[in-house]
């Protein structure tokens, strides 16, 4: 068994590594500053893991988290639509400042073993569908703030190839393509269309529901479960080759038409999707090539349909709390 450190390990992806690592029997410290992520997502392993509350941009933190461990699993950033747009400048220094304190602290305590998350957003708009590990990445337009955590990406992936080169035993780096699940904040595709289904209903007792989204709603994804990519990047974790880069998802392309109406059926009523005009900075498909994962073992167990419902009730729920809490407050 190893001792590892989890960076970003209270955020979404990264509590789930961890709850994954500890049932593993590995010993785990996690370094996160709690800014998005929270020690909620840790409840049944907090005693089990040393927590260490720094911001991955502070060097001396940095460098005090690696010190000791057999292997950094580097997963700290600011993920989500919302904040690409309104914060690039902290998505960038998040991203890239992040990327070479790791490096730099690794280096410097003789930790050999360093897996880097990447995203399918250093890619953006891919020339084949499904999409392999070796396509050329892009920032389409600097001018784009959207485009801020793909190009944040992009340079961690070239920081962690060429710094990994000499001093490291091992870099490798996996791309997560769409993860879903319960509790990874508002500011994502499924958990924004269960609250806007909720909302939806309640101002529509009746008939269908009308349910706007961005685009005309043939753009496509491919979601990959939150067990199933923690199982990929956990294969990545034991398996994976230096400098070797790896997809992890699912390959089951659904459209965010089909999506909208899947989200509000999860909830009993039917859908009147509503297109709407399109967000600058989009991509028509999105799936991963998973050939090189799957060579090493891997293979995604939960199809959109089965994983879904639940997800959508766990954000129903809350979302329902909110509209009562809002509805008294009116009062």
């Amino acid at each position: 068994m190893k001792h590892y450190l989890v960076t970003g390990g209270s955020g979404f992806i990264g509590a789930a590594l961890v709850h994954r690592l500890v049932r593993d029997g590995h010993r785990v410290r996690v370094l996160d500053d709690n800014s998005r992520g929270h020690t909620g997502r840790l409840a049944g392993v907090l005693d089990d893991v040393e927590f260490v509350q720094g911001d991955i941009r502070d060097a001396d933190a940095v460098r005090g988290a690696v010190r000791g461990v057999d292997g950094v699993l580097h997963l700290a950033a600011v993920n989500g639509t919302k904040h690409f747009y309104e914060k690039p400048e902290v998505v960038l220094d998040v991203g890239v400042r992040g990327m070479l304190n790791v490096l730099d602290a690794c280096r410097a305590d003789g930790v050999g073993d360093l897996v880097v998350a990447s995203s399918s957003e250093a890619y953006q708009t891919p020339p084949m569908v499904p999409t392999p590990e070796d396509v050329p990445l892009v920032v389409p337009d600097v001018l784009n703030a959207r485009y801020s955590y793909g190009g944040s990406k992009l340079i961690s992936e070239l920081l962690a190839v060429n710094w990994g080169r000499s001093g490291f035993d091992r870099v490798a780096i996996f791309r997560p393509h769409n993860v879903y699940g319960a509790d990874m904040g508002w500011e994502h595709v499924v958990p924004e269309f269960s609250r806007r289904a909720v909302e939806a209903i309640a101002g529509h007792p009746n008939g269908t529901v009308p349910f706007k989204i961005q685009g005309d709603g043939r753009q496509t994804r491919a979601f990959v479960h939150i067990d199933d990519a923690i199982d990929g990047i956990v294969t990545v974790v034991d398996k994976g080759e230096h400098l070797g880069i790896y997809h992890v998802g699912n390959p089951e392309e659904v459209t965010i038409a089909d999506l909208a109406r899947q989200t509000v059926a999860c909830l009993g009523r039917e859908a009147q999707v509503m297109p709407g005009p399109a967000a600058p900075g989009g991509t028509d498909r999105r799936s991963p090539d998973i050939a090189k994962l799957t060579a090493l073992g891997f293979t995604p167990r939960i199809p959109l349909s089965a994983g879904l419902p639940g997800v959508v009730e766990w954000y129903a729920e809350r979302a329902r709390a909110d509209l009562g809490r809002m509805g008294q407050a009116a009062e």
